[in-house]
């Protein structure tokens, strides 16, 4: 009977299973290297649970990817405490401090002065906003608990609006691998554009 059992489990119920964990761990990594896409992840998996009749799958991976962004930013933002306080610094606030040039962790500051928690909050929705808004936090010496006061509504924000991508990559396409490949590039192009602006802004703000 055992093996009847288990041919009646759908495999989807295994892809959730798998894939929950795979999804946590991939955003955690994320928010400590800022170098994986994770907002493009999370499309996917949206995409993905669109697509499922599993209930609540899509309720599922919003929160795994919130819960995963909140944890990855405390960490980073404790290990990047630990390095102010030390004497020889630490790896990871060298990494915070690679990912903030002086122009963006400047904006960033006076972000901060002018609109405290706020800054925090739209930092992550932001592109390469997130580290230097946290960077200026750790400068301004903010204690993990009125950062994390910021970074609940900023991480919870971000999971819905790169769901909100995937659910739309889902819902124009038939076939979950065309609302994937629509919802990484939709986030790709998300993330390309801050950068692309400055370049373009650059020539003119140099003195003629």
């Amino acid at each position: 009977m055992n093996w009847l059992a288990a041919a009646a489990v759908p495999p989807e119920s295994t892809q959730q299973a798998l894939g929950y964990p795979s999804l946590f761990l991939l955003v955690l990594i994320g928010a400590l290297v800022p170098v994986v896409p994770t907002g493009a992840l999370v499309s996917s998996a949206a995409v993905v649970a669109f697509h499922q009749t599993v209930p609540f799958a899509l309720l599922a991976v919003f929160a795994v990817a919130a819960l995963a962004a909140l944890t990855g930013d405390l960490a980073l933002y404790w290990l990047g405490q630990r390095g102010i306080r030390s004497k020889g610094g630490s790896r990871w606030l060298a990494a915070i401090r690679a990912h903030a040039p002086a122009d963006r962790l400047e904006r960033a500051q006076q972000g901060l002065r002018d609109h405290g928690v706020t800054v925090l909050v739209l930092s992550r929705l932001v592109p390469a906003g997130r580290v230097p808004v946290m960077l200026a936090c750790l400068m301004a010496e903010w204690p993990l608990r009125r950062f994390a006061r910021g970074a609940v509504p900023a991480a919870l924000a971000w999971a819905v609006t790169y769901q909100l991508i995937g659910i739309l990559g889902g819902a124009l396409f038939a076939e979950p691998w065309e609302g994937v490949a629509t919802a990484v590039g939709l986030t790709l192009l998300l993330s390309a554009v801050p950068a692309l602006w400055r370049r373009l802004r650059g020539p003119r703000s140099t003195p003629g």
